[in-house]
């Protein structure tokens, strides 16, 4: 007689169990594409990217269409290199004050820079190569080694310098051949990379370079050698910095500041005693490189340099050594009757965490000459203090003149994330390069970020 109650409660548990179970199950059934979207989806498979665009265009103007839909869109257009609209489709995805999508976003910057590296204007090819250089990125590999045969020694120099950044020097046939180059210029950026890249098969081509050839080629391959263990040729290079060739000695110069090996501190010392005003400048940046704090005692009389480029140059290598000690000197040159002086010396004090300079910064920012303001960008790379930075960098990079927005920009890649929606009103910049500076600091902003926050 009890039977059938025992039914009715094991079908109310089952019942309810099914509810309990089910209901996630209905939650979590995947959206039923949209026609328009299966389309997307199939040409943007089979790399009709065009034909992807082609179905955004086609929309009727009082269209939604679906986030999905979109991002087929924006990855398009970026395949396409048609930038400027994936901007305009990145904007859709993301309104104001939500998370960036890092996904989208870098594809996207990196587009900004790769659409250029074949402008027809050289200064904008350059301008994408060095950004290119900066990065480092594998995966341009086919783009960089085009670039060793573009028809500007600088981009070819700067190609061959990118190639040794991504890691990619070791395995580059084309940069080998760059050893070859007609210019001196990528010779050496091909030799340094190749260097750096620790590329043993190189040695004997370096060798012979080092023997034969004079000035700086020289000096350059002796220093790739040295990277690659010969140790001995930092007497060659010790021995260019005292050549009679002004231009051999700031190779030189160079050279050593970025060696760095402590032999070579009392050469870089003694050279901003030298009679070129070119070499002691060479010399004070040197030793702001080298990063000893035994390089203190001849910055402080390089600051004293009748020549302001000297004087500008030692007071931001100064602030690299980091010594506390040395703010009173910052602080009289901030001073200084030139302004470029006062700007290097307020970015010397803020590298020593000495934020009172954001001040003189923001006064220089508001200087009639745009190098000025440029350079108060510049030093404002170095505060400690980043939103009152970010305060100023943003109305720079909305400044009349090109330079300063392009050193806004570059300024801000070495911000924090609150940089990033400021770097994306730097990609609708109406210069080119002020857009692949931005590019450039959106793709080193995203870089620093943990991999939980690529995605929010």
């Amino acid at each position: 007689m009890r039977f059938p109650h025992l039914v009715a409660v094991a079908i109310a548990i089952v019942g309810l169990i099914v509810l309990l179970v089910g209901l996630p199950v209905v939650a979590a059934t995947t959206r039923t594409p949209s026609p328009i979207e299966s389309k997307a989806s199939a040409f943007f498979k089979a790399g009709e990217y065009p034909e992807v665009t082609a179905l955004y265009r086609s929309l009727p103007p009082d269209a939604t269409p679906s986030k999905e839909f979109l991002r087929l869109v924006l990855q398009s257009y970026v395949r396409l290199g048609r930038t400027d609209e994936a901007l305009s489709i990145y904007s859709k995805l993301t309104q104001p004050g939500q998370s960036h999508d890092a996904a989208l976003l870098r594809p996207l910057a990196l587009g900004m820079i790769t659409s250029h590296v074949r402008d027809r204007k050289e200064h904008i090819r350059i301008a994408a190569y060095s950004a290119l250089a900066e990065l480092g990125l594998p995966e341009t590999a086919a783009i960089l080694e085009d670039g060793l045969l573009d028809p500007s020694v600088v981009v070819r120099a700067r190609a061959a310098e990118a190639i040794g950044k991504s890691g990619l020097a070791a395995q580059s046939g084309p940069l080998r051949r760059a050893l070859r180059d007609a210019t001196p210029t990528v010779r050496i950026a091909a030799m340094t990379a190749l260097g750096e890249g620790n590329a043993t098969d190189v040695r004997q081509r370096l060798m012979d370079v080092a023997r034969t050839e004079d000035g700086p080629e020289s000096i350059f391959a002796s220093a790739a050698l040295v990277k690659l263990g010969q140790s001995e040729q930092l007497a060659e290079i010790t021995s260019a910095a005292t050549l009679p060739d002004a231009e051999s000695r700031m190779a030189a110069l160079g050279v050593l500041g970025r060696l760095k090996r402590p032999a070579s501190l009392a050469v870089l010392a003694q050279a901003v005693y030298d009679p070129d005003p070119s070499v002691r400048a060479f010399a004070a940046g040197a030793l702001g490189e080298f990063g000893s704090p035994d390089g203190a005692a001849p910055l402080t009389h390089a600051i004293g340099d009748e020549s302001a480029m000297i004087r500008a140059v030692a007071a931001a290598s100064l602030g690299k050594l980091g010594i506390k000690d040395t703010r009173p000197l910052l602080s009289a040159m901030t001073r200084d009757p030139d302004a470029h002086v006062r700007a290097n010396a307020a970015e010397g004090l803020l590298r020593l965490g000495d934020t009172s300079a954001i001040a003189l910064a923001a006064e220089l920012a508001r200087h009639p000459d745009p190098s000025i303001r440029g350079a108060a960008a510049q030093a404002l790379s170095a505060s400690p203090d980043e939103e009152q930075a970010l305060t100023i960098l943003q109305a720079l990079l909305s400044d009349q003149q090109p330079l300063p927005r392009l050193s806004a920009a570059k300024a801000l890649r070495k911000s924090n994330d609150r940089a990033i929606p400021i770097l994306l009103q730097g990609l609708r910049d109406t210069d080119e390069a002020v857009r692949i500076a931005a590019a450039n600091g959106l793709l080193q902003q995203l870089a620093k970020q943990p991999t939980s926050k690529r995605r929010r």
